[in-house]
């Protein structure tokens, strides 16, 4: 099991723009069956993990948010219950210890980015970083990843208008050895 950050970026390193919009993401021309897609990635996810921010994105969004997937959404706000989604104020490390125990033998998904994602790979939690970089830059937004995280590339791949890439996070141990 490895938790991942799957996500979607703009060349200049931002996920969404400055009012949160993924317009600009989603005209983008994708293989749903080619390298590093979403469906070939989801079949890895047992459970997945994000703030509140991104729940609240899907929300307003899409008209059937979600599904059967074991979901923690990290926040103090309220939301309407979902089954399969969990409202959840606890720390990264325990929710964590959950989405490893709902995933079985799948990975864990880090949706959304900006700061939980973050705090995930503060506590060593973090394994593997997947971009599907999009060809537009924003200017400004919500970035990619916002620390310093130190990454080894493992993959690289495209998929029509993607440069999709797969990283495996470097833990603090490998960068001393």
């Amino acid at each position: 099991m490895v938790a991942i950050y799957y996500t979607g970026c703009s060349l200049d390193g931002f996920i969404a723009t400055t009012d949160h919009s993924l317009d600009w993401l989603l005209s983008r021309d994708i293989d749903q069956a080619g390298p590093m897609s979403y469906p070939s990635f989801g079949e890895r996810i047992g459970a997945c993990i994000m703030g509140a921010t991104t729940w609240q994105w899907i929300v307003d969004h899409d008209d059937d948010p979600w599904g059967d997937l074991p979901t923690y959404v990290l926040t103090h706000r309220r939301f309407d219950p979902m089954s399969a989604v969990t409202f959840t104020d606890e720390t990264v490390e325990q929710v964590h210890a959950e989405a490893v125990d709902k995933a079985g033998d799948k990975d864990v998904w880090l949706v959304g980015g900006g700061d939980p994602v973050g705090q995930f790979h503060d506590r060593g939690l973090l394994d593997e970083v997947w971009v599907q970089f999009a060809p537009v830059t924003l200017g400004a937004g919500m970035p990619v990843l916002p620390r310093h995280v130190e990454l080894r590339l493992e993959e690289v791949a495209r998929n029509r208008d993607f440069a999709c890439v797969r990283h495996s996070v470097v833990k603090p141990a490998t960068l001393e050895g």
